[in-house]
């Protein structure tokens, strides 16, 4: 068994060199605050929970982590519904995964590996299925192979990632990229987070006559759309007042509102995206756990699965995918949160890195697909969120949805998505880092920031950062100051953005 990698001990929370401990800057908090303002006795434990998730030491309290762990809750409860149905086309067999396993393999995989995370990590993030993941596992392989060959193919892509975790070599690379990317990384997710409020909302339409619009034809239409902007504009205010938990207010008094509106406007059923706001007949749901182990390892290399180049090129891309978009998420939601350090890194960081990786092949035993540390994060460290304290939270409350998955369908989407747009806003203060004057720093942020929202993939973002960051460096007479991983980089994501051509040329599916 890998030996996780180890991290200071629990009285000295610093990063692995000589350099200083990480700074609190001021007003890279959630709402300009500074998290290091609030800190009750300096940083003296006030318990144990305090004692081992360093809470005050953080500037947080129990009172904002339990809350933040909901608020995340509440903002990532529609993947127990989603996953299931990305997942429930048939596979090369033409055999269906139960509707009932499905949600109990995503919600299982989701409690253990958030779980994992709060109590190894010790930072706050909540990990799911990568809908990037279960998106490639479901066009690029599934059709290719049986359900236990694919979720094979997860647990291989995760034990990669660990390895390269154990190796030391995936915290070298996120240590290795410059900081004004970093920055970048930030704000590109923070308006990634915002198109997919916005899209899921209703309140943007793509596939129209023109590639985005207002609403399906220049205008927003339909009730639930008008639940999304009165839950958007009323956590506005909260935070504009100040008021403490204004994210998650917003969330459960706009999920009461679309009760309200569901039951007096009578709307349609199919006007709502993924869940109508309404309670369940019976909360209560026996959990299905039939997809637990349902794994061939090494199947889809052979000749009743996908062949070992195909196979080869799958792992490829799902490791590309959960690598970097997790590696760019905790970037961006570890900086919002004010853990990191003046140079941008965060201490305890290879603990996380590990539970991350792991995620991939708890995801594919569990049946679930791979495991990811999904940006809603944000929403909770934006509530408050300081410490592994409230990914636990939220660990829970998933395992809890075990037993009660017809409640997870009653906040609809649109309100949680307000509480992503509201993220977005407020990660977009990371821009007064870059300095935009600075062409050979502005051109890669620039990238980086608006390829994610525009392809709709963090990875995108990220790999044209860091290519034209190194081209650039290079062109003007610089080609060393990159680094040798930041060139390594360069490389790999070439193949990346190649990746169709070469799977022609290979004559891969």
């Amino acid at each position: 068994m890998p030996r996780i990698p180890t991290e200071p001990g629990p009285t000295e929370d610093r990063p692995a060199d000589d350099s200083p401990a990480p700074d609190q800057p001021d007003g890279d908090g959630p709402a300009g605050e500074n998290p290091a303002a609030d800190r009750p006795d300096g940083d003296r434990p006030a318990g144990v929970l305090d004692a081992y998730f360093r809470i005050s030491a953080r500037g947080s309290t129990v009172a904002n982590e339990l809350r933040g762990g909901l608020t995340t809750f509440m903002a990532m409860a529609y993947i127990i519904l989603l996953n299931p149905l990305i997942l429930g086309g048939a596979d090369a067999t033409g055999a269906k995964l139960d509707h009932a396993a499905l949600t109990t393999a995503t919600a299982l995989a989701a409690a253990v590996t958030t779980v994992l995370m709060g109590l190894v990590g010790n930072v706050p993030l909540a990990l799911a299925a990568g809908l990037s993941v279960s998106g490639a596992v479901s066009a690029l392989v599934v059709p290719h192979t049986t359900w236990a060959q694919a979720m094979g193919l997860c647990v291989i892509y995760g034990l990669l990632i660990v390895l390269l975790v154990v190796s030391g070599l995936r915290e070298r690379i996120m240590n290795g990229i410059p900081l004004p990317l970093k920055h970048a990384i930030t704000i590109g997710i923070g308006l990634f987070v915002t198109v997919i409020g916005l899209q899921k909302s209703g309140f943007l339409h793509t596939g129209g006559p023109t590639p985005l619009s207002l609403g399906p034809a220049g205008e927003l239409t339909g009730w639930p759309v008008l639940v999304f902007c009165v839950t958007l504009l009323a956590v506005f205010v909260l935070m504009a007042r100040g008021v403490r938990g204004a994210i998650l207010i917003g969330v459960a008094g706009g999920t009461v509102l679309a009760m309200v509106v569901n039951r007096v406007a009578h709307v349609p059923a199919g006007a709502w995206r993924n869940s109508v706001p309404v309670w369940p007949g019976s909360p209560v749901s026996a959990p299905d756990f039939s997809l637990f182990g349902h794994v061939d390892l090494f199947g889809a290399f052979g000749g009743h699965g996908m062949g070992a180049i195909s196979a080869s090129v799958a792992v490829f891309t799902l490791v590309l995918a959960g690598f970097f978009d997790a590696m760019a998420t905790i970037i961006g939601v570890g900086t919002e949160a004010g853990l990191a350090d003046r140079r941008g890194r965060m201490p305890g960081l290879s603990r996380a890195l590990f539970v991350d990786g792991a995620g991939g092949a708890v995801g594919g035993l569990a049946g679930a697909s791979g495991q990811t540390v999904f940006v809603e994060s944000a929403t909770g460290v934006g509530d408050g969120a300081r410490t592994g304290l409230a990914s636990t939270v939220t660990g829970a409350l998933f395992a809890l949805m075990l037993f009660f998955s017809p409640i997870a369908g009653i906040v609809p989407v649109e309100v949680a998505s307000a509480a992503l747009v509201v993220i977005g806003s407020m990660m977009m203060g990371q821009a007064r880092h870059v300095d935009w004057s600075d062409r050979e720093v502005a051109v890669p942020a620039f990238l980086t920031c608006v390829l994610m929202p525009f392809t709709y993939s963090i990875t995108a973002g990220v790999a044209a950062g860091v290519v034209s960051y190194t081209v650039i460096k290079a062109g003007v007479g610089r080609r060393r100051e990159p680094g040798p991983l930041m060139w390594i980089l360069t490389a790999v994501f070439l193949v990346y953005f190649a990746i169709g051509p070469v799977r022609a040329w290979l004559g891969v599916h």
